[in-house]
């Protein structure tokens, strides 16, 4: 029988703290969940007041903000402050996203900010992404080639060839698109989900890779592959704005047109 309740000791109890602000005209409230597995207690939520007349606009420059000058030990990831390392991915306001490219002014009343959902919390907002890389190196995401490399050239690509990579090599692997996919949540131990499967296609559409039969039979599974339902959560999400479904959906034509 499936057990659809929380275990005991993720579940958010107790009062969280709360740290106001010392003046300011401009005060915003950021919820943060807080969880710290060496303390043994359960999660709970923190409530910190910001001078947004004293911090930059993004909801990155809030947190830093706090882990500054406010509570030293609010841990989460970040490196580039830029949308292109993908580290700040959070759920803000119950939507996946980077926190370096949302705006706080976007953001109506007080802001609640979670880790990713259906990851295992490392602490606060790092989600454990050992499982989500092993997926991806499952798909062998490099160049395979089985013909000579060209003496003294590389793997040339016509304009038209290399346009068809273009709303595929972008993706910065952040998992907003595959923690935003209910079937990722209940099947992720199978299912490789919205971000693997996108970069999959990445190089079933490389024209310069040679091993297309030998990817397809990796991913026509009933779990890896089909458990998409084309719920479009994934397309929703993507900070970069682009679509796994579109790369899903045509990984499942390839495998169609390969058994005609």
């Amino acid at each position: 029988m499936a057990t659809f309740t929380l275990p005991a000791n993720s579940k958010i109890t107790g009062k969280g703290r709360a740290h106001t602000a010392a003046g300011g005209t401009r005060v915003k409230k950021f919820r943060i969940y807080r969880f710290d597995p060496d303390s043994g207690e359960n999660p709970r939520y923190d409530t910190f007041e910001i001078d947004l007349d004293d911090c930059g606009p993004m909801v990155l420059d809030a947190l830093i903000k706090i882990k500054n000058e406010v509570d030293p030990t609010l841990t989460f990831r970040r490196s580039c402050r830029e949308g292109i390392c993908g580290s700040c991915s959070m759920n803000i306001d119950g939507k996946n996203g980077l926190a370096c490219t949302t705006a706080i002014e976007d953001l109506k009343g007080e802001v609640r900010i979670t880790p990713l959902p259906a990851m295992q919390v490392i602490k606060d907002l790092v989600p454990d992404f050992t499982h989500f890389y092993a997926q991806y190196a499952s798909i062998r995401p490099w160049l395979q080639t089985v013909s000579p490399t060209p003496s003294g050239k590389e793997r040339l690509q016509s304009p038209e060839q290399r346009e068809k990579l273009d709303g595929l090599y972008e993706c910065i692997l952040c998992a907003c698109c595959s923690t935003a996919c209910p079937s990722y949540w209940w099947n992720s131990d199978k299912f490789l989900g919205p971000a693997i499967l996108l970069q999959a296609y990445r190089w079933l559409a490389d024209s310069r890779d040679e091993m297309t039969g030998e990817r397809l039979d990796a991913l026509e599974d009933p779990f890896r592959l089909y458990r998409c339902h084309t719920i479009m959560n994934c397309s929703n999400v993507c900070p970069k704005g682009l679509s796994p479904a579109r790369a899903i959906a045509e990984i499942k034509k390839m495998e169609a047109e390969r058994h005609i």
